[in-house]
Parts: C-alpha cells; structure tokens; sequence
C-alpha cells in the first residue's frame, strides 16, 4: 500500500517531512515548455517518456503542453498511464510473454497503443494476442543504430521484420524505433553529434529500403535528453522520446554544450529533501535519506547549494556529508537538498512527488507506475 505523503497542501516548504521528493514547479513547467517549443519549432513531434516521472499528472501537463502522448518502457506503466488519462502510449521496448502480450491486447481496445519488436517469433505472438482480442496492434520495428541493446541491425533484416509485421493479419506497420541510449551520456557535444550522425547513417539507409518496399513509417522515433538537438536536426527522425529534461537529474548535467561549457538549457526541478539526523563529528553529518531514496547508478546525488560540503558516501538509510570546517556545517535537524544522479530509478522509490511553488506545497502527485516492472 503506498505511504501517506510527506505534506500536505498548503504546508511550508520546511514543514515536508523527509526523505521526500521534491518537485519545483515553476522549474518543471519551464522544462516542458520550452522543450514542446523546440519540438513544434523542429518540425517533429513530441512523446515524451513517461519513464522518468511515472506520473500521470506529469504526462498530462506534457500533453497539455503540445506532445502528441507518452512513451512507456513496460505494459504496466501504459496502463498506469492509461487509468491516468493518458490516450496515446507507445511501449518503446519488447514485451514478451503470453500474460504480458494479452494485457497490451486488451489495453488496446482502450486507448491508442503501439509496441516496439526486433524478432519474428515476438511479432507472430503480437499477431496471436490481437487476434484473441479483437484489435489491431501497431508495430514498430526497433533498430539498433549504436546502443548494443536491442534492435534488429539496420538494412534488410529490419526491412524483412518490417514485411512479416505489414502481412500480419492483426498487426499494423508502425514504423521505426531508433534510440541510442548510450549516446545521451556522452559528455563531449562533438563526440554525442558523431554518434547520433553514425546512427543516422544507418537510419537513412533503413528507411530508403522500406519506401521503396512502399512501407511507410508513421514514427520514426527516437533521441533522449543529450541528444534531441542532433535527431531533430537531421530530418529522419519525427517524433522525441525525450525524458529526464522534466526533472534534469545531476548526471545529464555533466554532459557538455559547443562551448565546452555545461548544458544548462534545462533546470533541475527535482531533488530529495533530507534531514540532518546525526552530526557524529565537527565536520560531519548523516541524513536520512539513503539507497532506499535514490539510487548511485549513476553516481552519489548533488548537494544543492552548500559549496562547502562533499557527499562522499551512501548507505540504506543515510548519506554521510563532510563539511570543509565546523562553522559550515549544518545543525541537527537542518534540511538538505540533493539531486539524484539518475532521475528514473530514484522516483520509482517513492510513492509521492510533492510539488513546491513559492516555499508553498501545491500539489501532491502520485506515483502511479511505482513499481511497474512488468
């Protein structure tokens, strides 16, 4: 059963207990705005990926604001989604197996659903659960172009998936998914446009092969946060997948602009509010919020605002901060702010996401995919 939130509405900001996520809403609307502004200036749509917030008011916002509907990683967060408000889901992953397949089925005959596959025996079981239902499944084939995960390699053998799926009976030809995950980290913006123009090569050269088969593809999506410029740019791809821009956790600020500066086009709206629970030394604290509040795959989280102090270890319940002299160290009971190293997995740790406009709590928003993992 999810926890009762942390606040209520109305609350002082310092009132929020914690651990709490913390969301700042005029942060967040300016991130979606200005990236529903750039996607309509582009000329190409956007479907943001519910992935990152697992919330329904979010997308919504996103939608309210010019994208054209959600993507979603598993059938579990479409339906999430779904029961949210949301009537248009691209599932931008394989989904496998007979419960799975029949649940996306069914999903269908409620809102718009499209899927994403790489393998023949995948789409003859797509083709099998529509069938049960009565509906009719769009398909995407996914495409590696880079990433090493999923996809089917460029070329024929994307063209020969792209064929099985047109001559399924209950199966509808979507288009291409093509998103290089592994570029969206890489820091250097020269280094992140090669990759993107590589994987574009690829694209191109799939794409001429199924028009001239006469498929063609209603969405060629793609591209991520650290890459969105580049795909937008190159006249291939037509709709963004883009997701942690929403929230901009501290590893997406690492990457850099073609200045060799940070990327700053985004501001971080989200951090974990936590409390000094232990001050073991002068220059020592412990908080209370530890890996059961974010996650260190991607690094430690950023302290917001105390240029003095260094997180330098996390553990379940706690995050040690050394501060560089006693008269900087916080008090006992003091809150502290941090930005999680990687967005997606610190929120599906928590049931809330409290949102603060002006120091005041104005919105309390579930986390309705928590825990969506199949």
């Amino acid at each position: 059963m999810p926890q009762c939130p942390a606040a209520r509405i109305g609350d002082k900001r310092d009132d929020i207990d914690t651990p709490a996520l913390v969301v700042d809403l005029d942060a967040l609307e300016a991130n979606i705005a200005y990236m529903a502004e750039f996607a309509a200036a582009s000329g190409v749509r956007l479907r943001p990926h519910a992935k990152t917030h697992k919330c329904s008011a979010i997308a919504r916002l996103q939608i309210e604001a010019g994208a054209v509907g959600v993507c979603c990683q598993k059938v579990g967060e479409a339906e999430a989604m779904a029961n949210g408000g949301v009537s248009d889901v691209l599932v931008t992953n394989e989904v496998v197996g007979a419960r799975k397949l029949e649940r996306l089925a069914a999903l269908s005959k409620r809102i718009t659903v499209a899927v994403c596959a790489d393998n023949a025996e995948n789409v003859d079981a797509l083709d099998a659960a529509a069938a049960k239902y009565d509906t009719v499944l769009s398909v995407l084939v996914e495409v590696d172009v880079g990433a090493g995960r999923c996809g089917v390699r460029p070329g024929e053998e994307a063209l020969d998936l792209a064929r099985r799926i047109n001559s399924a009976p209950n199966l509808r030809f979507g288009g291409i998914q093509a998103y290089h995950g592994p570029a969206q980290h890489v820091r250097s913006h020269e280094e992140r446009a090669l990759t993107i123009a590589k994987g574009g090569d690829a694209l191109r050269h799939t794409l001429e092969l199924l028009k001239a088969d006469g498929l063609e593809c209603d969405i060629v999506g793609g591209a991520g946060t650290g890459s969105y410029a580049f795909e937008a740019a190159s006249g291939l791809w037509n709709e963004l997948q883009v997701g942690s821009y929403v929230f901009m956790d501290h590893d997406y600020a690492l990457n850099l602009d073609a200045s060799g500066g940070p990327v700053d086009t985004f501001r971080h709206s989200l951090t974990i509010k936590t409390t000094v629970m232990s001050t073991p030394s002068p220059t020592l604290v412990a908080t209370d919020a530890g890996l059961k509040a974010y996650t260190t795959d991607c690094g430690l989280p950023a302290l917001v605002d105390r240029p003095h102090g260094s997180i330098f270890k996390a553990a379940d319940e706690h995050t040690m901060i050394s501060f560089s002299e006693p008269e900087v160290r916080p008090a006992l009971g003091e809150a502290l702010y941090l930005i999680p190293g990687h967005c997606d997995p610190t929120v599906n740790l928590h049931d809330w996401i409290i949102g603060v406009r002006d120091d005041r709590v104005e919105c309390l928003w579930p986390v309705d995919a928590r825990g969506a993992v199949f």
